[in-house]
């Protein structure tokens, strides 16, 4: 199986509604790069709905699978937010967050009815967010004279990379991302460039 070079993301916030039996979930969905960006969304919705019965959630950030998180935030163990992640897993989608208000209507809803009304609201949420796909990037410094600026900003452009972090003296260091489908071009196309040192770096 080859490696992806592509991965499937967000890049904004919706919203949507399900409800049951006087019960009313309410669906956010956000990109987050971070654990950071997860935590202000997550204490914005807070402060929005600073009386909903409870704030369940579950995130999904980077590409190793390793970095996630649910909260059934007092809801029984495994209704909330495994049901949220399972639908944020059945896009696979990356680099998300999904946050469920439940506003209590007065009828239990039961263990069945739970997961099955946080997994409606996340579902409906996603349903309505454009998936956009993004390049996999690997990351790479580039080190030259600053003489040599415009020649390498053009083909930094050309072949697609990310501009991570710049530091522009009269020796220039830059952190770019370059495309993984694109990987070998550009090293290929920086190595014949005079004078310019590329090394690749752990993000």
């Amino acid at each position: 199986m080859t490696d992806p070079e592509f991965f499937y993301t967000i890049d904004r916030t919706t919203t949507a509604e399900y409800k049951d039996r006087g019960s009313k979930f309410i669906a956010y969905t956000f990109p987050v790069q971070s654990i950071d960006d997860f935590k202000k969304n997550l204490e914005a919705i807070k402060k929005e709905h600073p009386k909903a019965t409870h704030h369940c959630f579950a995130y999904r950030i980077g590409l190793d699978n390793n970095t996630y998180r649910v909260s059934d935030d007092g809801e029984p163990s495994g209704t909330a937010g495994k049901p949220i992640l399972g639908q944020i897993d059945s896009k696979r989608l990356t680099n998300v967050l999904v946050v469920v208000v439940r506003y209590f209507g007065g009828t239990l809803l039961g263990v069945p009815g739970l997961i099955n009304a946080y997994k409606s609201a996340a579902s409906l949420a996603l349903q309505i967010t454009p998936i956009i796909q993004k390049p996999i990037e690997v990351a790479y410094t580039l080190q030259f004279d600053y003489t040599q600026m415009n020649e390498v900003m053009m083909q930094v452009k050309q072949l697609n990379c990310q501009v991570l972090e710049k530091e522009l003296n009269l020796f220039c260091r830059i952190l770019i991302g370059i495309p993984k489908g694109r990987l070998d071009e550009a090293l290929y196309k920086f190595k014949e460039m005079r004078d310019v040192e590329i090394m690749k770096k752990s993000l």
